[in-house]
């Protein structure tokens, strides 16, 4: 069938489209230079502003990658370390005994974890150094001394928790190993809770009164003379010093005075489960000391 004219598509009010001209075979002309070099072509410009976009692409999925491996690198410098520590409590006390108590520093270190996260606050995974403990790191600066306080607690009553556990165990007749697991467990929180920085007990210290770190110190330095002489309790009197003498200079500061002013209510609370849980704790050491006593 022979086409329709073109005239036959148009609207009945619109003239005739006028011809295409032939292009120019004068390689000087302008609509052969503008395809030559480019200039003026819309293709050529989308196809510079694409290219573009696909850098970025690229640009964005490298700095994920790069996001993801140093992300994996940190998991894998916290289990690395975790690996240490069992290694060297293993040489001292046998290899189940490292993971035990190994289990235990990061019980009490993960209550720290879930107590940042539900405050909001974006926290570290879990670093252990052997002989010295585990730490977490968490950015305080947007909040106050009773957030501070309930991050230190949470650490206590989760490990806390995990020692009772090992306690029950060896009530069970799993054995004396769970309440050497025990005893431990009681002791390292209690220990953490003696109220001199940077331990728990210090943190907590700073919803109740700053005062009351000075009282810790002459509790610590009996412990590390009477009860326990270890280079590590001179390190933490050492190191508590520094961080309580930078603090005590900057209590007179209003951005210090907001921090640390806390609510009644707030203390009370803090207060009551601080002394609830020290003397839970002794009680703990206590009974698990007393029964291996027995046994």
């Amino acid at each position: 069938m022979e086409p329709l004219p073109r005239s036959r598509y148009l609207e009945p009010s619109e003239p005739d489209a006028p011809a295409e001209p032939e292009p120019s075979e004068d390689p000087t002309s302008p609509e052969n230079v503008a395809q030559n070099t480019g200039l003026g072509s819309k293709p050529r410009r989308r196809g510079a502003a694409g290219g573009i976009l696909a850098a970025l692409v690229a640009f964005g999925a490298k700095a994920k990658t790069i996001l993801l491996a140093v992300t994996h690198f940190k998991f894998l410098l916290s289990i690395g370390s975790m690996v240490v520590s069992i290694l060297a409590y293993g040489a001292l006390w046998g290899i189940p005994f490292g993971v035990g108590f190994v289990a235990l520093l990061l019980i009490h270190e993960l209550g720290h974890v879930l107590e940042f996260r539900r405050e909001g606050i974006k926290v570290s995974l879990p670093m252990f150094i052997p002989f010295m403990g585990a730490f977490v790191t968490g950015d305080l600066a947007g909040g106050d001394a009773a957030v501070e306080a309930r991050i230190a607690l949470a650490g206590p009553v989760v490990g806390s928790l995990a020692a009772f556990g090992c306690f029950l165990a060896w009530h069970a007749g799993a054995g004396p190993f769970w309440r050497a697991l025990a005893y431990v467990g009681f002791f390292l929180n209690l220990l953490n809770l003696i109220p001199v920085l940077p331990l728990d007990g210090g943190r907590v210290m700073a919803a109740m009164s700053p005062l009351l770190w000075f009282a810790g110190y002459a509790v610590m330095i009996a412990v590390a003379v009477l009860i326990a002489p270890s280079p590590f309790f001179i390190l933490i009197v050492v190191l508590g010093l520094f961080e309580t003498w930078r603090r005590v200079k900057q209590l007179r500061s209003p951005a210090a005075a907001a921090y640390y002013k806390v609510h009644a209510v707030d203390r009370v609370l803090i207060g009551a489960a601080y002394v609830a849980l020290v003397a839970l704790l002794a009680m703990g050491l206590h009974a698990a000391y007393v029964q291996q006593a027995l046994h």
